[in-house]
């Protein structure tokens, strides 16, 4: 008797029988046209944007309306199903990579700006709403929504809800939990919920800063009301080039010790900078260790005396070539690079793994050098780029995912990166989320009581735990295992070990 083909052939039948059954319980609930579940439909949404884990929902529910999101949820809670919320797929840390036994929800359809309100400076946008689109739309009034990732052509605003996403000019004003005023959703049962309101404060707790950030696990969000700003009369761009990586590292904390808050300062190293730069000709220092980007923004005085007091830092902190944007055109030039760093690394490696930690400003340069090593020490490529004024990494790290070996190497390196970070006094997300990616790091950075804590908290919200389940927290056994991992030496592929 063969038990093992066995046991695989049972574990196919009763996934089979499961599936017929949820989607038996959708298929009263949703049109034809918004149910997917035959392999060849699924398979487009077994991932987001980090690729090298994948795997296929038993069904995908795609609702136009928020009666439809509701029954859905009602139609999972009764039968005990997981529910993945899902956006635009762009997040980088398997956040809305499907549960295999469970429903993927997607808010796609959901793609309406409901009202723009110039006076109050406020949008009201379903969770489907593409983040430049939002905006595109304030534009007229001469407002604009200000945080903008780099991917925010196909990001949604419920998916940076989620992620509680960031951007070039998070520095001056503020992440995603910043910048939204109010969130609609429902809960795991079903139930219609609102955090936060239209005023400047709501009372009770803040449960909106809760679920900002909460990557899925608390609620699914449908509607969202966001905070606009007015847009500057003129906005102007630093380019300096640095050859030396502590130098460069120094001169984004010297920009903030003298008492400026940039409209972006960002930083990208030299394999970065020559990768961009062959892709999108932006004029790039490829003679540099580092460059940095520093903006300023407002009316024309204060970005002339602000250009000014920013290159004179920039000057004493030892820049080799400083250049500023002449006009708009020349600016957007300089940005085009740094908005492009993602597909740019796209181009140069069969794939690559993105990390967001973020440290204190003053070991930028220390994390830089480490980083450095790192690439020795497991032989892959590192390009660098990211939000330098507020300390948060990219490192993007080169390999091929059909190299099983290349795979688990890039793991470790993700790993080191993460856990060097937290060494040094920073945390293993910024932006990005924890998802499947950074679970095992997770365990390093907190404590089992203090995940425990965590647990509670999405208990409180999803008893049951189907929302999002697996992903963010790691479970007691998991942190052991990871434990015993590292105390052997580390090998990510330990057969006790589950991936995600």
């Amino acid at each position: 008797m063969n038990a093992p083909a066995d046991a695989t052939e049972a574990t196919a039948v009763q996934r089979a029988a499961r599936q017929a059954e949820v989607v038996r319980a959708l298929q009263a609930v949703l049109p034809a046209d918004a149910l997917l579940y035959t392999a060849e439909e699924t398979t487009p949404y077994e991932c987001d944007g980090l690729t090298a884990y994948r795997q296929r929902p038993l069904a995908v529910a795609l609702p136009e309306t928020e009666e439809q999101v509701q029954a859905v949820l009602r139609a999972c809670h009764a039968l005990e199903v997981p529910v993945v919320a899902r956006g635009a797929g762009t997040g980088l840390s398997g956040g809305a990579m499907p549960h295999p036994l469970g429903v993927t929800l997607s808010l796609a359809k959901f793609n309406r700006i409901l009202a723009i309100d110039p006076l109050a400076q406020t949008a009201v946008v379903q969770a489907g709403v593409r983040n430049l689109a939002i905006s595109e739309a304030a534009a007229p009034h001469g407002l604009y929504y200000a945080p903008d990732p780099s991917s925010q052509i196909a990001c949604t605003i419920g998916g940076n809800v989620a992620e509680n996403s960031g951007g070039v000019h998070c520095l001056k004003y503020g992440l995603t939990v910043h910048n939204i005023l109010q969130v609609r959703g429902y809960t795991v049962e079903g139930e219609p919920v609102t955090f936060g309101g239209t005023a400047l404060d709501s009372p009770g707790l803040d449960l909106l800063a809760l679920l900002i950030g909460s990557e899925g696990m608390l609620a699914v969000v449908t509607e969202v009301t966001v905070k606009l700003v007015p847009k500057p009369q003129l906005a102007r761009c630093i380019m300096a080039s640095f050859d030396d990586i502590r130098q460069a590292g120094d001169a984004v904390a010297a920009v903030i010790a003298a008492g400026i808050i940039p409209a972006g300062l960002e930083m990208m190293d030299k394999p970065m900078t020559a990768a961009v730069e062959d892709f999108v000709h932006a004029g790039y220092d490829l003679t540099a260790e580092a460059i940095l980007l520093c903006e300023s923004d407002g009316t024309p005085e204060e970005v002339e005396e602000e250009i000014g007091r920013m290159s004179e830092v920039l000057r004493q902190c030892g820049a080799t070539a400083i250049a500023v944007s002449r006009d708009e055109a020349e600016r957007l030039r300089f940005w085009s690079g740094r908005k492009n760093a993602f597909p740019a690394s796209g181009r140069i490696s069969p794939d690559y793994m993105c990390m967001d930690s973020t440290i204190p400003r003053k070991r930028l340069a220390d994390i830089l050098l480490a980083i450095a090593e790192m690439e020795k020490k497991y032989q892959l490529r590192c390009a660098n780029v990211f939000h330098a004024g507020d300390g948060n990494l990219h490192p993007l790290i080169l390999f091929d995912a059909n190299d099983p070996d290349q795979l688990r190497r890039c793991e470790l390196f993700g790993a080191d990166i993460l856990e060097t970070s937290v060494a040094m006094g920073g945390t293993v997300t910024g932006e990005h989320g924890v998802g499947v990616e950074k679970l095992n790091s997770m365990c390093v950075q907190f404590s089992p009581e203090e995940n425990e804590q965590m647990f509670a908290i999405k208990r409180a919200f999803d008893p049951k735990e189907l929302l999002n389940p697996g992903k963010v927290i790691p479970t007691l056994h998991r942190c052991a295992e990871y434990g015993k991992m590292l105390v052997r030496g580390g090998q990510l592929s330990h057969p006790d070990l589950p991936r995600f």
